[in-house]
C-alpha cells in the first residue's frame, strides 16, 4: 500500500495542517490519493481536543484554537515535533485501539533507541518517563476517525519552552508535569523523524 512522506522543515501553520489532511481524508477514502505521513513543527498554538474545558485555559490571552482530534488541550510550537498521518485502517484491517498501540509502540522504541525508557499509560494516554522518581509526559496523541480514515497523530517534545505549559492545564492533568527529550537526556535527536517513520511502518504492517 502506497503512502506519501513528507517532512517539512519550515513552521507550519495549524489551520493549513488540519486543512490539507481533512482534504486527504476524503481523498484517501475515494482512493484518489495515497495515505500520509507527515512530519513538521507548528507555528506557536495551543489546540483543545473534543474533551477539553475552558477551566483548562489558566491564560486566557493565548492563542487557542478549538480542534476535532481526541483528547484534551495541549501546546504546538518550536522544539516539538509533530506527526501527523493520514491512515485507511479498513484496507489495513486495523482497528483504533491497534493503532494506538502501534503509535504508542513506535514512540517507546524510537525513544529506546536514544537509550530513553519510556512507557504507555491507559488511564493517561500518551508517553511517559520517569526520572529521579518522578513521572512526566514527553509525547501526546491525538486522533479522529472519518470514514474508517484515521488522522492527525501524536507530538514529541524534544528541546521545546516548557513554561509555555503553564498557561494551560495540559492533557487536563493536574499534577503531572510535561517534559522533554532535552530535559530528559541531553544529546543529538537529528535522526529521530527518520526512526520515527520507519518504526511507524513497521507497526501499522503487523
Amino acid at each position: 500500500m502506497s503512502i506519501e512522506i513528507k517532512k517539512s522543515i519550515k513552521p507550519i501553520k495549524y489551520n493549513f495542517a488540519i486543512n490539507l489532511m481533512e482534504k486527504r481524508v476524503e481523498q484517501v477514502a475515494k482512493d484518489q490519493k495515497d495515505e500520509l505521513i507527515w512530519t513538521l513543527e507548528h507555528d506557536e498554538i495551543y489546540t483543545g481536543g473534543t474533551s477539553y474545558k475552558d477551566s483548562e485555559i489558566l491564560d486566557k490571552s493565548i492563542n487557542f484554537i478549538k480542534t476535532n482530534r481526541g483528547g484534551k488541550i495541549t501546546f504546538h510550537g518550536s522544539g516539538q515535533l509533530v506527526f501527523y498521518f493520514v491512515i485507511n485502517l479498513k484496507k489495513r484491517n486495523i482497528n483504533i485501539r491497534n493503532l494506538i498501540n502501534s503509535i504508542e509502540k513506535t514512540i517507546i522504541e524510537t525513544l529506546n533507541f536514544f537509550k530513553i525508557k519510556s512507557f504507555a499509560d491507559r488511564k493517561n494516554i500518551g508517553i511517559w518517563n520517569r526520572k529521579n522518581n518522578k513521572t512526566k509526559k514527553v509525547a501526546a496523541i491525538g486522533i479522529k476517525v472519518k470514514k474508517w480514515i484515521a488522522y492527525h497523530g501524536f507530538s514529541i517534545n524534544i528541546d521545546n519552552d516548557l513554561k509555555k505549559y503553564e498557561k494551560i492545564i495540559p492533557c487536563g492533568l493536574k499534577a503531572k508535569k510535561i517534559t522533554n527529550l532535552n530535559k530528559i537526556k541531553k544529546q543529538n535527536y537529528k535522526l529521530i523523524k527518520d526512526i520515527l517513520i520507519e518504526k511507524f511502518l513497521a507497526n501499522i504492517k503487523n
